[in-house]
C-alpha cells in the first residue's frame, strides 16, 4: 500500500506520529519533573488533562460525523443536473458559515441556543460545512464524464453509476476535504471553553486568566499534538480508502 505513495506522503505518515510521540513524551517528563505550584500542579494534572482531551475529542468527533453525513450528499445532490439552480444559494450560505469567525459563529449561537456541548458541536458543524462540501462537488464534476457514459452504455442505473463509478473516482478529492475539516475543527474545538462545552482549550484560557505560562504553553502544545495526530488519520484514511490505481 505504501509503494504507491509519493516519498513525501510516506515521510508525512511516518514522520508525524513520531512528532506527536515526542511532543506528548516530551510534555510528560517536563510535567514531571517541573516546580509547579499549586493551581499549576491541580490543572495539569494528567486526570484532568485527560479528561479536558477527552471533551475535545467528542466535539471533534461528533462534529466530524455530522458534517459528513450532511455535507457529502448535499455535494452529491449539487452535482444532479436538475437541482444545479440549488448550488448558488447552497454556496453562499456554507461561504457564510466559513467566512465568519469561528469564535463569533460559537458565541452568537450560544447567546441564542445557550451554552453546552452541543451548541458547540453545532457552531462547528457550520464552521467545518464548507470544505468537505466543495471538495465533494470538485471531485464529482472531475469525474472523466466519458466513464460516466461508458457506465450508462452499460445499462448501470444512476445510483449504480454515482456508488460504482463517481465516488470512488472522486473519493480521493472528498478525502482531502475532510482531512482538512478534520484538522480546522480540533483547532476550533479550543473555543468551547468559552461556552462551557470543556475541551484543551480550557488550558489556554486559564493559563491567560491566571498569568500562568506553563498552562498555557501546555494547552497550545496538547492542541497541536491533537490536530497533528487527527491530520495522520486523516492521511491513513485517503490512503486506506483510496482506489487502487488512483494514488
Amino acid at each position: 500500500m505504501l509503494r504507491r505513495l509519493s516519498r513525501e506522503d510516506r515521510i508525512l505518515l511516518i514522520g508525524i506520529p513520531v512528532l506527536v510521540v515526542l511532543i506528548v513524551c516530551g510534555w510528560l517528563i517536563w510535567r514531571s519533573a517541573a516546580d509547579l505550584d499549586d493551581i499549576e500542579a491541580r490543572t495539569l494534572a494528567i486526570a484532568n488533562v485527560v479528561t479536558l482531551t477527552r471533551q475535545h475529542l467528542v466535539i471533534v468527533i461528533i462534529a466530524t460525523v455530522a458534517v459528513m453525513i450532511t455535507a457529502v450528499p448535499v455535494g452529491i445532490l449539487l452535482t444532479r443536473r436538475n437541482v444545479t439552480f440549488l448550488a448558488g444559494p447552497v454556496n453562499f450560505v456554507a461561504n457564510m458559515g466559513q467566512a465568519a469567525p469561528v469564535i463569533g459563529v460559537i458565541v452568537l449561537l450560544a447567546i441564542w441556543l445557550g451554552f453546552g456541548t452541543p451548541v458547540a458541536i453545532l457552531s462547528l458543524w457550520i464552521y467545518a460545512f464548507l470544505p468537505v462540501l466543495a471538495n465533494t462537488v470538485a471531485g464529482l464534476r472531475g469525474v472523466d464524464s466519458s466513464l460516466v457514459e461508458a457506465a450508462q452504455g452499460i445499462s448501470m442505473s444512476p445510483a449504480q453509476v454515482l456508488l460504482r463509478v463517481e465516488l470512488p473516482m472522486a473519493l480521493p478529492v472528498i478525502m482531502v476535504g475532510a482531512r482538512t475539516a478534520l484538522v480546522l475543527l480540533v483547532g476550533s474545538a479550543a473555543f468551547a471553553t468559552f461556552i462551557s462545552a470543556g475541551g484543551l482549550g480550557n488550558l489556554i484560557t486559564t493559563g491567560i486568566n491566571l498569568y500562568r505560562f506553563p498552562i498555557l504553553v501546555s494547552g497550545a502544545l496538547l492542541i497541536a499534538a491533537l490536530a497533528l495526530a487527527v491530520e495522520w488519520l486523516g492521511r491513513v484514511m485517503e490512503v486506506v480508502l483510496t482506489p487502487k490505481g488512483m494514488k
